[in-house]
């Protein structure tokens, strides 16, 4: 029996950029229109972003998603 790898949910992998980023979290509200108070409930965990929010994070950081799944063969 193989273990399987333990997921990581996207969240924290958006929190985890913000963190290496380098940038302050006030330089990433002011390009992102994003509220400071918003950013931060985020980075504790308290509440999850928008899809707009999500989406404008991760176009100032460049993110891209990547599916570790494989394609499902159809017939």
């Amino acid at each position: 029996m193989t273990a399987k790898a333990k997921r990581v949910m996207l969240s924290d992998q958006v929190r985890q950029a913000i963190k290496d980023c380098g940038e302050t979290h006030s330089a990433i509200c002011d390009a992102t229109e994003l509220d400071n108070a918003t950013l931060s409930r985020f980075m504790s965990g308290e509440r999850g972003l928008s899809t707009p929010a999500l989406d404008a994070i991760a176009e100032y950081l460049e993110l891209s998603i990547v599916s570790g799944r494989k394609p499902v063969q159809r017939k």
